[in-house]
């Protein structure tokens, strides 16, 4: 991912909504690399295949399928990403769905200040293998 990170100290004190903000951007990195490295292709094209995997239905689907896989700390960051009250939800998404991928997202935001690049991996890998099988 990002070599040079500094970890930040705690990340949970930062904000659920913060953290999910570059969660979001881990999680978009990562998928639009995947889908470069399977094919180099028009920029429309990548962009349109990149929000399938990247918009709210896919984020909450990504977590039913790590869900087991998270340790105490992880639930428990993921729980405050979905209760966490954002000023807006998408009118085209079902809002408990939007905060389930709140959730996915505040996780990868901790993990990602945490500078743990080797977990997020791992469950991104486990992650693209379940979509790619479907």
């Amino acid at each position: 991912m990002i070599n040079d990170l500094e970890k930040i100290e705690n990340p949970k004190l930062l904000s659920p909504l913060v953290l999910a903000y570059m969660g979001d951007a881990v999680y978009e990195m990562l998928v639009r690399e995947r889908i470069i490295k399977k094919a180099n292709m028009a920029v429309k094209k990548l962009h349109s295949i990149t929000v399938t995997y990247v918009c709210a239905n896919a984020q909450a689907k990504a977590v039913d399928i790590i869900y087991d896989m998270l340790s105490e700390e992880e639930i428990e960051i993921f729980k405050r990403g979905r209760n966490a009250h954002s000023n807006t939800v998408p009118k085209n998404v079902n809002p408990t769905i939007y905060r389930r991928a709140t959730g996915f997202e505040a996780l990868l935001g901790y993990l990602y200040f945490k500078a743990d690049n080797k977990r997020i991996s791992e469950l991104f890998e486990v992650i693209w293998t379940s979509f790619e099988e479907k």
